[in-house]
């Protein structure tokens, strides 16, 4: 079982010391990020939620924050980050949405696919496996 979420994170690089200087053409890069998503059930698995909205990041300054903890670099320097998707294996997939089914109401839906529409909209990408 495997999952992961991928974010496109745009970064302004900053010099550690003042006799330094970046031109500013250069000064910006965008990078993608990926973070393990913790096993349906287990703590931490709930990020999509708490995190997500409709496939986006729901709080831009709090996605800001994530990133820059992520990458350990001065949260001044992220200037955006945009959700991807999540990478998942079918295994991962059918636990999260078993997971989900098991108590909808937090969720505040109807479906288990609600609930993912709801979240992640249409950024989930279901890969195979090699086992």
């Amino acid at each position: 079982m495997d999952a992961r979420y991928a974010f496109r994170v745009r970064i302004r690089i900053e010099p550690a010391r003042d006799d330094v200087s970046i031109a500013p053409s250069s000064a910006e890069t965008t990078l993608t990020l990926f973070l393990e998503a913790p096993e349906p059930g287990t703590e931490g698995w709930l990020f999509f939620r708490d995190t997500l909205w409709r496939g986006e990041i729901g709080d831009e300054d709090y996605g800001r924050r994530l990133a820059a903890e992520w990458l350990g670099v001065p949260e001044r320097t992220v200037q955006a980050v945009e959700f991807r998707e999540l990478q998942t294996d079918q295994a991962y997939f059918d636990a999260l949405k078993a997971e989900i089914a098991a108590d909808l109401e937090p969720f505040k839906a109807d479906t288990v696919s609600e609930v993912i529409s709801k979240y992640l909209g249409s950024s989930v990408r279901v890969t195979e496996t090699d086992d």
